[in-house]
Parts: C-alpha cells; sequence; structure tokens
C-alpha cells in the first residue's frame, strides 16, 4: 500500500521567479561561499567584502544599547506601520536641525533596515517597464530592487576620471518616457565619493523638469573624511519628492538591529499617492522591529560617536590612510581617496596588467592569498578594473593585506609577460 506523497518519481526541479535571472548580490555570493569552505578547512581568511562593524570590534555606543533593554517590556506588540510616533519625532528634529524644513512626523516611515525600506520605495513607485536612473558603480540592492520590482535599471557612469561623481548632462540625456526616479548615494558605496551641492542642485532641476522622483540613499551621512562636505539631498530639493533613507546601521555601528528610516518630502500634492502606497506596503507588513526603534531618539539626540572614528587619529581615518598610502606606493593600484563612507574601490593600472579580469583576481586572491574582497562587477561597474574593500580592519592589518595583493598583482603581471615573450 503506497503512502500519501510518496512515490518513486523524482519531483522535477522547482521553477523559481523568471525576475531572478537578473539580480546578483556578489557581495556575499560564490566568493563568499568559497571562503566559508576555506574556513571549515582551517583557513583564517580576511573578511573584507562586507561594511558590518561587529565583526571588526566595533560596538554599538552604551546609551543606544541600554535604551533598548530598557524598553525591552514595551516592546511585545504591535506599534504604528510607521513607526513609534517619539522615534519619528526624533527623525524630524534631527532633519530639521540639517536644514530639511519640510520633514514631517506623519511622513517618515521606520523600517526592518533601509534594505526593507528600498523594496517598499520600489514596490511602491514602479510598474512593469518603468526605468529608474542608477549610478554605476552602484550598491547592487538598488538594482535587484528595481528588477524585483518590475522595473529597467539605467545607469548613468561615475567613472574614476571625475572622482566617481557623476555628470548632469549625462543623466538628462538617459532620460525617457518611462523613466520615474533617479537614485543617488552619497556618500557613494562603494567609491566613497560625497557630491558637491552644484552637482545635487543640477540634478534637483533634472527630476523637476521631467517629473521624477528623487532617492537618495544617505546611510553614510554622518562618514565623512577631511572635513569633505555631505549636502542632504532633501534639503535642496524643495517642492520636488524626494525620498532619503537613513539608519542605525553604520553611524552607530548597528547593523544587526536591522534599523532605518525613510523620510518624505516635497509638495503635498505630488507626495500624497506615494504615501498612500507605502503606507498600505507598511501595514501589510505590520510594523518594524519594535525594540531597535527605542534605539532611534537616543542615537540622534545623544552623543555622536562617529566623529571621533574618522577624525585624524581616529579609526577609520587611520585605516583610511594606510589604503591610500598603500595604492600610492603601489605598482599596479591606483585610487580616488574616499571622502565618505567605509569603503575603498580601488583600480588596477592596465598598462601593468593588460587584460585584468576583477573576477579572476579576486577569487586567486582568496585561494592564494586568504583575502575575500568583492570585484567591481558586482557593483555592476563598467570597467572591469575594480574592487571595493571595507575600511573597518585595524590599518596595521590592512597594510598587510595590500601586500598580499601586490603580491597577487606581481604574479599576474609575470605571468602575462611570460606569455608574451
Amino acid at each position: 500500500m503506497s503512502m500519501p506523497g510518496k512515490s518513486n518519481r523524482v519531483p522535477d526541479p522547482v521553477r523559481t521567479g523568471a525576475r531572478l535571472e537578473n539580480v546578483r548580490y556578489e557581495i556575499r555570493g560564490a566568493l563568499a561561499r568559497r571562503a566559508l569552505e576555506l574556513e571549515a578547512a582551517g583557513r583564517k581568511i580576511a573578511k573584507l567584502n562586507i561594511g558590518n562593524p561587529s565583526v571588526f570590534g566595533f560596538t554599538v555606543p552604551d546609551h543606544v544599547r541600554q535604551a533598548i533593554e530598557r524598553n525591552l517590556v514595551s516592546s511585545e506588540a504591535y506599534c504604528h506601520q510607521k513607526g513609534l510616533v517619539e522615534a519619528r519625532e526624533a527623525i524630524v528634529a534631527q532633519q530639521h536641525q540639517h536644514g530639511i524644513a519640510q520633514a514631517h512626523v506623519d511622513r517618515i516611515f521606520i523600517g526592518n533596515g533601509v534594505s526593507e525600506l528600498i523594496d517598499l520605495a520600489l514596490r511602491s513607485l514602479l510598474s512593469d517597464g518603468d526605468e529608474v536612473l542608477l549610478p554605476s558603480p552602484d550598491y547592487p540592492l538598488w538594482s535587484a530592487a528595481v528588477t524585483l520590482n518590475g522595473g529597467k535599471p539605467v545607469y548613468y557612469s561615475c567613472p574614476a576620471e571625475r572622482e566617481h561623481t557623476p555628470d548632469a548632462a549625462e543623466i538628462e540625456a538617459l532620460v525617457t518616457p518611462h523613466t520615474r526616479a533617479i537614485v543617488l548615494v552619497n556618500p557613494n558605496n562603494p567609491t566613497g565619493a560625497i557630491y558637491p551641492r552644484e552637482l545635487l542642485e543640477a540634478i534637483v532641476q533634472i527630476a523637476d523638469r521631467h517629473g521624477l522622483v528623487l532617492l537618495s540613499d544617505e546611510i553614510y551621512d554622518e562618514i565623512v573624511y577631511d572635513k569633505a562636505e555631505f549636502t542632504p539631498l532633501a534639503k535642496i530639493a524643495g517642492e520636488v519628492p524626494c525620498l532619503t533613507f537613513d539608519g542605525l546601521s553604520k553611524v552607530q555601528r548597528a547593523c544587526g538591529y536591522r534599523v532605518g528610516w525613510l523620510s518624505m518630502t516635497g509638495a503635498k500634492a505630488a507626495i500624497e499617492p506615494l504615501e498612500a502606497a507605502l503606507d498600505l506596503l507598511a501595514s501589510l507588513r505590520l510594523c518594524a522591529n519594535v525594540a531597535g526603534q527605542y534605539a532611534i531618539a537616543p542615537s540622534l539626540e545623544g552623543p555622536q560617536t562617529i566623529a571621533q572614528l574618522v577624525a585624524p587619529g581616529g579609526r577609520l581615518h587611520d585605516t583610511r590612510a594606510a589604503v591610500i598610502e598603500a595604492c600610492a606606493q603601489s605598482r599596479f593600484l591606483n585610487l580616488v581617496a574616499p571622502k565618505g563612507a567605509m569603503y575603498a574601490f580601488p583600480s588596477v593600472r592596465a598598462d601593468r596588467v593588460p587584460g585584468f579580469d576583477d573576477e579572476a583576481f579576486a577569487l586567486d586572491l582568496l585561494e592564494s592569498e586568504n583575502v575575500l574582497i568583492v570585484p567591481g562587477r558586482g557593483f555592476n561597474c563598467v570597467p572591469r578594473n575594480h574592487f571595493r574593500i571595507t575600511l573597518l580592519p585595524l590599518a596595521p592589518q590592512m597594510r598587510e593585506v595590500f601586500a598580499r595583493i601586490e603580491r597577487v598583482l606581481e604574479r599576474m603581471a609575470a605571468a602575462q609577460q611570460r606569455q608574451v615573450a
């Protein structure tokens, strides 16, 4: 007698959604999986692929952690779909201090990290075939979220020759009747670029002329070096619809708390439909992690501990300096010094390593030198000569990493010379 659910037939593979075919996330992709295999075999891997501060010994400020501990009992019920009122009020107060006069508590949405809110925002905005202008290189979640919500990523270039900043005229030339939004990542991941105010003003004007929505990822807004000036996009966007994304994962080193927020600004009549759509989607997922929301007010109102890390003598500043020095001394590397965020995006000189391939290099570096990086292609970067590293390790460790990088590049260059000979 056969048992229910039993069959001699081997089931066919489960068919996955077609939209996944063009989605990549190499930060946690094949190289990261290979690194885990090497670790299981006893190898010690220097993991420079993810900006995860706690893994490198950074801690959440005590006053932020204690706020969650005090409020755990109050975190056992759902809250409003937009988030705790006191948390949203703290966000608005900070934005008003930064010159964003239009910020309002009713147009703040708190989510399980910025990642969730990016997905919700694009789901609210896009219909099949809509286009979104994205930077190249980009943070790959943006490309993935556009694709998964039926849109089409269209890239504007941010080359090293322009210090990884875009050209406003190039952005406008890409606008079509299908374009819905322009995405900015500022300070930029992966390049560390910070966009000058004049460029931001030009992009706002483009959005205004063509009726586009501005989406500004500003999660690294307080991680700036050597007196670089960061300008919030919403401060100058005025009546143009603008969605700003921020959170606790980087500035407060609280990645695991999964706390982010979205702030909507612009002409009220223009953004009301988008606000209603976001409210519906936020309601469907009930609410964001309540306990983590109690960390928002103390994070924004208390001591700003990131300042000492990015100032001269601070840990992030010192590691950044070590990377800049290592690239300057290298026979093979060029680097646009990062002005913000917690990454560097070096490039390999084509005249020294002709035919360089970023993915082959990253695999060789992992297998031979136990260093895990992300090839530039993982950030939708067209030139195949870049790679990204995080600035979170201590400066001495980073110097050792670049010594290993130099060894691999020396071997690659020597092998190519032998082939030519």
